[in-house]
């Protein structure tokens, strides 16, 4: 790293550096080192108020190799050797086992799936329960760590439970919302323009259903965000009237996320709380719950005005939990409005290179290029650095600069 560094290569110094910490992140995950067991996965199940936690260990070369907690979604009623089995079945799916595989608790039909397992493995795969012996340490340090991890989830989720709570409070709703949708839009100066929503629930913020929206429609004026979210919702709420009915129609498994919301956040104002509200009037659904969240003054995070239909509109106090939550759940759906941006925006880059930037045409493309070298030394440029490229001018160097960066 330090040559790549003193030849000014620094982008391969920084690979080293990365590849540096995640050596130390390994190492200092090798406390336990058996002396009897040269290649194992570690199974180790901890059940607690209606759910689970598998946590699995995995040993090479008789060093540890880390270790991570999976929370299966099981059944009550299931027993642990039937989760246990199902569990290991599906983890070994796209991957093969190791020679022994070690557990807390003895799967259902073992010697079935220890021949499963071997023949996709290519080896044989010994499943054993130890009860005593160097083996059972390793299995009940992992069941001590199942049973911590369980026990900081039951906490979070308890904690979410009070914020859920809250949040029915503060803007009347009949219960705790199990599913929030967030809405927020990303564009610059009206190109590129992307919608994005993100889902948040009982157990946090739920990432496999998060959805972005290319902006289609030809009508609507660039940088027009009315137009966008009045684009994004239509798609949105007309796509699940088709695939589940009017909402209420189709109840949800117990402890997963439906496909109705509960409540909808609109980032913006009044005005973009009316676009949102006469959206979901066109399609005939008045039951789901409309905020619009205002941003304060200056931006300033704490001073948020929350617009509701047919209602005055409010702010909280600034140390309440419930306005953290919101500025939380905000701050995600930008986040990802902006990552779909940046990426729908990078591939256009690439097809079209400087050329959808103002004031960069073919003669300072190519002075920028000739002086960076490549379209991302381009993007990494500082002000300055763009600013003392001949026949770029500083306001052309912050069009370039704020392009690049908009959102960050």
């Amino acid at each position: 790293m330090q040559a790549a560094s003193a030849e000014m290569e620094f982008e391969r110094a920084a690979v080293y550096r990365d590849r540096l910490a995640a050596l130390s992140h390994v190492v200092s995950h090798q406390g336990i080192n058996p002396q009897t067991v040269e290649e194992a996965d570690v199974f180790a199940l901890h059940q607690e108020a209606g759910q689970a936690c598998v946590q699995v260990f995995f040993f090479r070369t008789g060093q540890n190799w880390g270790n991570r907690a999976y929370f299966p979604r099981a059944d009550k009623a299931m027993e642990p050797g039937e989760i246990m089995a199902s569990f290991i079945g599906q983890f070994y799916d796209d991957k093969p086992a190791p020679r022994l595989v070690l557990v807390g608790h003895e799967p259902d039909e073992l010697d079935l799936l220890s021949a499963a397992l071997s023949e996709r493995a290519g080896h044989r795969v010994e499943i054993a329960a130890p009860k005593r012996g160097e083996k059972k340490d390793l299995v009940d340090h992992a069941l001590q760590n199942a049973r911590e991890a369980l026990g900081r989830k039951l906490a979070d989720t308890s904690s979410q439970g009070v914020l859920l709570d809250g949040v029915a409070r503060v803007f009347g709703l009949d219960a705790p919302p199990r599913r929030i949708e967030v809405y927020d839009n990303s564009h610059i100066q009206g190109s590129n323009p992307v919608g994005g929503m993100i889902v948040a629930g009982p157990e946090g913020f739920v990432k496999g259903q998060y959805r972005k929206f290319n902006i289609r429609s030809t009508d609507i004026t660039p940088g027009d965000d009315f137009g966008m979210m009045r684009e994004v919702l239509m798609r949105r709420f007309s796509r699940l009237v088709k695939e589940h009915g009017v909402r209420g129609d189709t109840a949800s498994p117990e402890g997963e996320v439906g496909p109705w919301p509960d409540l909808v956040l609109i980032d913006g104002g009044a005005g973009q709380l009316s676009a949102a509200k006469a959206i979901l009037d066109e399609l005939g659904i008045d039951d789901v719950p409309l905020v619009g969240v205002a941003k304060g003054p200056d931006r300033d995070a704490g001073r948020e005005k929350f617009h509701v239909p047919g209602k005055p509109d409010f702010m909280l106090p600034l140390r309440d939990p419930v306005l953290y939550y919101i500025q939380r759940l905000r701050d995600e759906a930008h986040r990802f409005a902006i990552g779909s941006h940046r990426a729908r925006r990078s591939k256009d880059i690439g097809r079209a290179g400087l050329e959808e930037i103002p004031g960069v045409g073919p003669t300072r493309k190519r002075a920028l290029l000739n002086h960076f070298g490549t379209l991302k030394a381009i993007e990494r440029a500082g002000l300055d650095d763009l600013a003392s490229v001949d026949g770029i001018s500083a306001a052309t160097a912050k069009a370039i600069h704020d392009y690049f960066h908009e959102g960050s």
